[in-house]
């Protein structure tokens, strides 16, 4: 039997708690009093994923089943999440890949001989031939990527896009031409938490900066109040305005999946449990794993975690149409995610992990690193936020300056440049997203090599708009000093010295959370 999430007020019995700090964590000792609040134990998982998966696409909701929406003489397009999900990387097989085997089964048993595969990647960086061949598996790759038939999404091929028109609010929509041109597109997804899904997959996934420059930008995300509760936030509100349209103008069928909490392979299962419970095994192993940690080079210590694969177990699929089959998503991952959390507190402690959505088999930068922590840990909670409007947010991270320069070249420049200039994220976007997203070598590296488009550092620090805009002080423990001031913010050798900087904002007895994740988990506030 699954146990809910968990909240724990810390006292004199509680031992030293696991915060994640880059490519390591530390045991914390927090004062007493702390509110902790614990993820959900993982769900089971579905014993026969093959035949969920056949279920779904025989019987999905308000559309006809994949069979008989498919004929001889289609044109029929696959699209599916990139690398950034799920985090970190599921073991073979991959959940997309029991999918798109069972749609090309269907596919060819209709004779359909016109199939493209396409990884929505919008202004993500081109995955490498193993990223895709792990995602889709070796027969698929084998069979459709030699061929040019299965490939990256490319937002900057202006013959390779279309407009579709715009919203009532004059949103551009403008996606891949080969998806809008099909006579059905077939979209692949993975809703590792509740921002994920819905409309948008085709809508985000396949658009160019064109569109996603309409809610991908400082005022939208900072009257975004959670990007995990699609209906309060204005970046979701443009995301399904934009759908929409596609929906009218495209034949889509949706298919979403939702996963557990079985994050961490052997040796590290220990990091999903709850510490007071550790077992003696659970034990040694964090014992030898910190140790090994601390001996091992920065290089080995990024090796070890990034090439972790998760165990996780599916817990429900759903096809059909885009709305419906996103309402049963949503309700899934709140049964695996959720916690009711009561009140807000004057400070909140999270610990920023190795890996996020764009480093994927890259390095966590101080710019990613914000947009981990202020923008989706921070917006992880429904209602209300964790913290208190004015309060302090303390975060764990060693804010290495160590940019990726394949995946992060834009980020350089960004963060040397833009940031020396300004941190207010509107300021950023009125003065110098143009310049970036329009630049023609970040444009080159974009499409011909494995760089993030280079307006994509704009979009991480804008993540973060809406806690810079909600708390009133930023502190990084364990953070490069330099770093953290370019960032603008303060750096903190220990809690304790954090909490007594934070005491101008916060009084010297605050209220405190820690936000006890990863495994991922969603603080339902009620205040």
């Amino acid at each position: 039997m699954t146990r809910p999430g968990f909240v724990l007020e810390v006292d004199d019995r509680t031992p030293p708690l696991v915060v994640h700090e880059g490519l390591g964590f530390r045991l914390e000792d927090f004062p007493l009093g702390t509110r902790v609040i614990y993820p959900p134990e993982s769900l089971p998982g579905i014993a026969d994923v093959e035949g969920a998966v056949r279920e779904a696409l025989l019987h999905p909701v308000d559309s006809d089943p994949l069979p008989e929406r498919l004929f001889a003489g289609m044109r029929l397009t696959i699209a599916f999440d990139d690398v950034s999900l799920p985090l970190p990387s599921m073991r073979r097989p991959d959940i997309r890949q029991r999918i798109i085997e069972q749609v090309l089964t269907m596919a060819a048993e209709a004779g359909v001989d016109d199939v493209e595969i396409i990884a929505a990647n919008a202004l993500h960086r081109r995955m490498t031939t193993a990223e895709l061949e792990h995602i889709v598996g070796e027969r698929v790759f084998r069979s459709f990527h030699p061929q040019g038939k299965l490939y990256n999404f490319d937002a900057e091929d202006r013959d390779a896009l279309t407009h579709l028109g715009t919203t009532d609010r004059g949103e551009d929509i403008e996606i891949s031409k080969r998806a809008a041109e099909s006579d059905l597109l077939v979209y692949v997804n993975v809703n590792l938490v509740a921002m994920d899904g819905g409309h948008k997959s085709v809508g985000i996934g396949l658009a160019s900066y064109k569109s996603l420059r309409h809610h991908h930008n400082a005022h939208t995300m900072v009257h975004s109040r959670s990007f995990m509760d699609h209906q309060k936030s204005a970046m979701h509100q443009s995301a399904w305005r934009i759908g929409r349209v596609i929906k009218d103008t495209v034949p889509v069928f949706q298919v979403e999946t939702t996963l557990n909490n079985d994050v961490f392979p052997r040796p590290y299962e220990f990091l999903m449990k709850r510490e007071w419970e550790w077992s003696v095994r659970d034990q040694a192993s964090m014992l030898a794993a910190r140790r090994g940690l601390a001996l091992a080079p920065q290089k080995l210590r990024h090796k070890l975690f990034h090439d972790l694969r998760a165990p996780y177990g599916l817990t429900g699929i759903a096809a059909g149409e885009v709305e419906a089959v996103h309402e049963q998503t949503l309700a899934r991952v709140h049964r695996q995610q959720l916690v009711e959390v009561q009140g807000t507190s004057d400070v909140l402690v999270m610990g920023v992990p190795y890996l996020g959505p764009y480093n994927v088999n890259s390095s966590m930068n101080p710019v990613l690193a914000t947009c981990m922590g202020l923008g989706y840990y921070f917006n992880s909670y429904r209602g209300h936020p964790v913290v208190r409007r004015g309060g302090a947010v303390i975060l764990y991270h060693p804010l290495d300056e160590g940019f990726n320069q394949l995946h992060h070249p834009s980020y350089v420049d960004f963060y040397e440049e833009v940031l020396a200039e300004t941190t207010d994220p509107a300021v950023i976007g009125e003065k110098y997203e143009r310049q970036f997203a329009e630049d023609p070598w970040y444009r080159h590296l974009y499409r011909t090599s494995h760089a993030y488009h280079g307006v994509h550092p704009f979009y991480m620090w804008y993540w973060a708009a809406h806690a810079m805009d909600h708390v009133g002080d930023v502190i990084w423990v364990g953070g490069d000093r330099r770093a953290a001031a370019r960032l603008g913010f303060r750096a903190a050798s220990t809690l304790a010295d954090a909490l007594e900087m934070a005491s101008g904002t916060v009084g010297t007895s605050p209220s405190i959370t820690y936000l006890h994740n990863p495994p991922h988990l969603l603080a339902d506030v009620r205040v």
